[in-house]
């Protein structure tokens, strides 16, 4: 008998690349995706996978208990996708982030322990180790969140560790680094540039630029969730990176490279407060399972590009919804 998996926050950026995923493994039998299609989730995002026989979908928020039950009977495993995940938004209004990412992990949990889930993989941060600035932290590196997101994605962390020590619920906990690739919304530093470049429009860089990130290709992330589900350990977490550590001003510069534009599109902003200056993490840990990131950099970069490039039309129409937040925020985060 196959595996019947529902995934919830199906329909976002990582969520929708890893359905494509599951939709290739002959062991998957049954794919349900829950998801609440808040602005940056949405079935165009599932463009010829909702119409799979595999495939079903509920919209739902994963707070409301009777809409997360209905989702998870008779299911074998749960992925967890769905959050509230802009920095941004939760420096705005932080409730959202905990409601969603708190409360609705929660809900998830208890549902598990009721439905005796046969594997709970929660996907996690590695913001949730706060900014990182001479190592690589890795999984018992002690947890010290800068922003209400990472904060409530190591609330989330904490419960589900003490749902498996309490509960027996069958927990793996999975910290990915900053992935990049298609369908992300434009609210993300890569899509938002990229649509902004294209409208030439002003690059709003917080600070110096220079704060660091670990950019993972979300194929590559998605292939290390599945293995987890297939191979990790329960109760364990699992770093996912790729020590593709690149500085946001070279992000930017790379970009506007590819696109052959000019560098004079950059404008430094006031910085995002308690803004990380690096994250990097120490992902041996998968690597012992088989796991390791296949992406050359500068390969899936340009295609990743290229992609919203060719999907010009779509990219404006979902950054101006994301620069209407912005317009009616501070200044700071306004396009000059």
């Amino acid at each position: 008998m196959g595996k019947k998996i529902l995934v919830t926050g199906g329909a976002g950026f990582i969520g929708s690349n890893f359905v494509r995923l599951l939709l290739k493994e002959p062991q998957i039998e049954k794919i349900r995706i829950l998801d609440k299609l808040t602005y940056s989730g949405s079935v165009e995002n599932l463009e010829n996978v909702l119409d799979n026989p595999k495939v079903s979908f509920i919209q739902g928020d994963i707070i409301d208990f009777n809409v997360s039950a209905k989702a998870i009977s008779n299911m074998n495993w749960v992925v967890n996708f769905a959050a509230e995940s802009h920095v941004d938004r939760s420096l705005f209004d932080p409730s959202p982030f905990m409601a969603t990412n708190v409360e609705g992990v929660r809900v998830l949990l208890e549902l598990s322990r009721k439905h005796k889930i046969e594997k709970f993989l929660q996907v996690s941060t590695d913001e949730v180790y706060g900014s990182i600035i001479k190592y690589a932290a890795d999984e018992s590196t002690p947890l010290k969140p800068s922003s209400p997101y990472s904060a409530s994605k190591a609330a989330a962390d904490m419960l589900c560790n003490a749902y498996f020590v309490s509960y027996n619920v069958p927990v793996i906990i999975a910290r990915s680094s900053n992935n990049y690739g298609p369908y992300q919304y434009p609210e993300k530093l890569i899509p938002r540039f990229v649509s902004l470049t294209l409208r030439k429009d002003k690059l709003p860089l917080f600070g110096n630029g220079k704060n660091i990130r670990d950019w993972l290709y979300v194929e590559d992330n998605c292939k290390a969730l599945l293995l987890l589900l297939q191979k990790g350990i329960l109760g364990e977490i699992y770093n996912i990176g790729a020590s593709e550590l690149h500085q946001n001003i070279e992000i930017t510069k790379s970009m506007l490279d590819i696109l052959n534009k000019p560098y004079d599109l950059i404008t430094h902003v006031k910085d995002r407060l308690g803004h990380d200056k690096r994250y990097c993490i120490n992902w041996e840990k998968i690597e012992k399972l088989g796991w390791k990131p296949q992406a050359k950099f500068i390969e899936k970069f340009t295609k990743t590009i290229n992609w919203y490039k060719k999907r010009e039309k779509w990219l404006n129409k979902k950054t101006e919804e994301a620069e209407e937040f912005y317009s009616q925020k501070s200044s700071n985060y306004k396009v000059k």
